[in-house]
């Protein structure tokens, strides 16, 4: 018997993962207004609109990692039992977590030796590790191995395209992303930059003027980009910025008409590093080597 886990960073709502069969769910942690919670992908309530008005309004959340004994908690009982684990997760250049990850599994395998347990680096982050996280669960629920999700996994994430315009700099300049420079000038000037997700990290590929051109980007880059949408779902994201993410939608449907579009909210972890009003595009294109 095998069992999957994914964490909250992929962004795949709880009632996305409850489709897939995807239950073993690992909770990454944010603070705000001086209070922490675990994200749990909507199992309980969350209101991106109440989350990002607190952003707006200057509380500045922040995020962190799980430490060891957290990490143990949710695979010792499986190791207890010599099973085969396997966790989706999302891409270790975006955090040192994994680093206190490691050493409780060291621990664990030590401790059970029988157990076995893999990590699958998605090299994405939000939905463009959500929808690879969503595949692996349909794929365990249908009875597959590990191995055979792997392989799945392996080439399907080289076909993951991540596009992102975020509508402040600020948030970027927090996390390191762009100089404070960079930041002033692009406040004042309404650039958008462009982002993309590349082996694993977030890359800023080209910057436009104002937030039309951004949302026209991003449009663009899916209609031209996109491929087998008969067969996986495009995916908007917003942070709390609805009129926008609509616009982005009926830009898309209005060339492909036929193709599945999931319109989801960005969460508080990721939200936190993107800031409100942020919009991206998740969608399946061709293999990149």
């Amino acid at each position: 018997m095998s069992i999957l886990f994914i964490d909250t960073d992929c962004e795949l709502p709880f009632a996305k993962a409850k489709e897939a069969g995807i239950t073993n769910i690992i909770k990454m942690p944010y603070t705000i207004c001086g209070q922490q919670y675990y994200d749990d992908l909507g199992e309980t309530e969350y209101n991106a609109k109440e989350f990002f008005d607190k952003v707006r309004a200057g509380n500045m959340p922040t995020t962190s990692g799980l430490n060891v004994e957290e990490y143990k908690e949710y695979f010792e009982p499986y190791f207890a039992q010599d099973e085969d684990i396997l966790y989706v997760s999302f891409s270790d250049k975006m955090s040192s977590t994994f680093n206190y990850m490691d050493i409780a599994v060291k621990e664990l395998s030590e401790k059970y030796p029988k157990a076995k347990f893999t990590r699958f680096d998605t090299k994405g982050i939000s939905l463009g590790a959500g929808l690879p996280c969503y595949y692996a669960g349909l794929m365990h629920s249908q009875g597959k191995s590990n191995e055979e999700i792997i392989e799945f996994l392996t080439t399907f994430i080289k076909k993951i395209n991540v596009v992102i315009s975020p509508s402040d700099l600020k948030h970027l300049k927090r996390g390191g992303r762009i100089s404070g420079v960079q930041a002033t000038l692009g406040t004042l000037l309404q650039v958008k930059p462009i982002i993309k997700l590349i082996d694993g990290k977030l890359v800023n590929t080209s910057k436009v003027n104002g937030r039309n051109k951004a949302i026209n980007t991003i449009a663009e880059c899916v209609i031209n980009e996109v491929r087998e949408k008969e067969t996986y779902p495009i995916i908007i994201l917003d942070a709390d910025c609805k009129a926008d993410a609509e616009k982005l939608r009926d830009k898309i449907i209005n060339a492909y008409p036929d193709a599945t579009i999931w319109t989801l909210d960005v969460g508080p972890v990721i939200g936190t590093h993107c800031g409100p009003d942020t919009i991206a595009a998740v969608f399946v294109g061709d293999i990149k080597e």
